[in-house]
C-alpha cells in the first residue's frame, strides 16, 4: 500500500485543450478516494495518468513519496478494473485470475500462483466458478472476476475506472457493497472513478469532484452535501438534485417565487448588500406542513403551491412545482444545467416528502421548510456564501474518525473469520 499525490498535474492534447488542469490532490495510505463529475470533465484522463496509459503534461505524480511521471505502468505496482472488464475470454476464471502472476516469468512458484488464486476467490466467493468461462458468467460474476485478478497481485493501490456501468441498477447497489466490504478488508489505497455521484456518496472516504478539468472540491460525502463550496459542487451531489431558485432582497424579506423568507441574522451576514442572489434548497428539506409537528411549524416558513405532477416510489413522494426564474439569473442556470448534463427542459421545484403525504397530481399543496437549510450563492462567482467552514471541518473529521473504526472492526471480523477456517 502506499500514498498517491498529484502535485498541479496538467494534461493538454495536441490542440492545446487542458484536459485537467492544475490538480492537486493527497490520496493517503490506504484511503478511497472518488474521482467524479459530468461526462468529459477530466476524471477518467486523471485516473489514466496515475496509471501511466496518459502522459502528464505537467506536474509531478508522486506515489509511496517517489516520483513515477517517467515510470512505464509495469513498474508502478498499480493494479486497474476496467470498465469492460478486460478479461480473456478463452481461459477460465482461475486462470483469469492467474493471469497477472504468470506475467512475472518465475517471479512466483506454482504453489504461490494457487494460495494467491484461491484466497482471491474466497474473499470474492468465486470457488465454485474457477473453472468456467467468462461467457458462463452474469455481469456481476465477471466483475468479480476482474476485482480478483488486481487482488493477487497484492498493488500498492487499486484504481476502478466506472467498473460498474456496465451492470443493471439492482446488480450496481449489491457490487457497491461488495466493493466497500472489500477495501475495509483489504484496507488498500483505492482511487475510483464515476459519473454516478450515488457511487461516490456511499463508497468513498473523500470525494474529489472535477469540473471541465479543474478540482472543485474535495471532501467527505456528507462535508459536499451539507457544505458545498459552489453552485456546481451544490448542483451535482444529492439525488435528486438541489433546487435553485433567485432570490431578491426586499427589505428583510429574501423573496423566492413562492414564497418570502424573513432575514435571519445568517442569512443577513452571506448576502450582504447584494440585491440578487441563487438559493439553494435540497428536495429533503421540505415537507408537507398538514404533517409538521406544531413546535417545529413555527420556526419554519410555510407556503402554498401548486404541484403539477407526483411520483410515488414507495419510501418517499416527490412532487414537482413548475415556476418562472428571474431573468438575471436564468443563463447562469441554464448553463449550470447543462454542465450537470441535464436536458433545460422547464423549470421546477422538486420536493421530497413522506410516502404518507396525500399530497397528488394537480393538488394545491402548503409546503414547510426550515430557512437554516437555505444555502445562497453568488450569481457571479457562483461561490457558496453560507459555506460554513468549520462545520464543514468537523463533518469531515468525524467521517475520518468513522472509517477508521470501520476498518479496524472490519480487519478484527476477518482476523476472527481466518482463524476459524484454519
Amino acid at each position: 500500500m502506499a500514498s498517491i499525490t498529484l502535485n498541479h498535474i496538467v494534461k493538454k492534447y495536441g490542440d492545446g485543450f487542458p484536459a485537467v488542469n492544475d490538480v492537486s490532490l493527497d490520496i493517503a495510505d490506504g484511503e478511497f478516494v472518488i474521482l467524479v463529475g459530468p461526462s468529459g470533465c477530466g476524471k477518467s484522463t486523471l485516473l489514466r495518468m496515475i496509471v501511466g496509459l496518459e502522459d502528464i503534461t505537467s506536474g509531478d505524480l508522486e506515489i509511496g513519496g517517489k516520483r513515477v511521471n517517467d515510470l512505464a505502468p509495469r513498474n508502478r505496482d498499480l493494479a486497474m478494473v476496467f470498465q469492460n472488464y478486460a478479461l480473456y475470454p478463452h481461459l477460465t476464471v482461475y486462470e483469469n485470475i492467474a493471469f497477472p502472476l504468470r506475467l512475472t516469468k518465475g517471479q512466483y512458484t506454482d504453489t504461490e500462483i494457487d494460495n494467491r488464486v484461491r484466497n482471491a476467490s474466497a474473499l470474492l466467493e468465486l470457488d465454485e466458478h474457477l473453472d468456467r468461462k467468462p461467457a458462463n458468467l452474469s455481469g456481476g460474476q465477471r466483475q468479480r472476476v476482474a476485482m480478483g485478478r488486481a487482488i493477487v497481485r497484492q498493488a500498492q493501490a487499486f484504481l476502478f475506472d466506472e467498473p460498474l456501468s456496465n451492470l443493471d441498477a439492482k446488480l450496481r447497489g449489491q457490487m457497491r457493497t461488495e466493493i466497500a466490504r472489500l477495501q475495509r478488508r483489504l484496507a488498500t489505497t483505492t482511487v475510483y472513478v464515476t459519473h454516478d455521484q450515488t457511487e461516490a456518496m456511499t463508497l468513498g472516504d473523500r470525494v474529489a469532484v472535477l469540473r471541465r478539468g479543474v478540482l472543485q472540491q474535495v471532501a467527505s460525502p456528507r462535508a459536499l452535501y451539507d457544505q458545498p463550496v459552489n453552485l456546481f459542487v451544490a448542483g451535482f451531489i444529492g439525488s435528486p438534485p438541489m433546487n435553485f431558485l433567485p432570490g431578491r432582497v426586499d427589505g428583510t424579506d429574501l423573496v423566492l417565487p413562492f414564497v418570502r423568507v424573513p432575514l435571519d441574522d445568517r442569512l443577513r451576514a452571506a448576502i450582504g448588500d447584494r440585491e440578487l442572489v441563487i438559493v439553494g434548497i435540497r428536495p429533503d428539506a421540505f415537507e408537507d406542513a398538514d404533517v409538521v409537528a406544531q413546535d417545529k411549524r413555527g420556526s419554519g416558513v410555510t407556503f402554498d403551491a401548486d404541484v403539477d405532477v407526483t411520483e410515488w416510489l414507495g419510501s418517499e413522494l416527490y412532487a414537482y412545482v413548475p415556476f418562472e426564474t428571474d431573468a438575471a439569473v436564468q443563463q447562469q442556470l441554464e448553463e449550470l444545467d447543462r454542465e450537470l448534463d441535464g436536458e433545460g427542459m422547464r423549470t421546477q421545484l422538486v420536493v421530497a416528502l413522506d410516502s404518507l403525504s396525500t399530497i397528488r397530481d394537480g393538488d394545491s399543496a402548503t409546503l414547510w421548510f426550515d430557512p437554516a437549510s437555505v444555502h445562497v450563492f453568488d450569481p457571479e462567482s457562483q461561490d457558496s456564501l453560507t459555506r460554513d467552514d468549520e462545520k464543514a471541518a468537523a463533518i469531515d473529521a468525524e467521517a475520518a474518525q468513522a472509517r477508521q473504526r470501520a476498518t479496524a472492526r472490519a480487519k478484527e471480523r476477518a482476523a476472527r473469520e481466518d482463524a476459524t477456517a484454519s
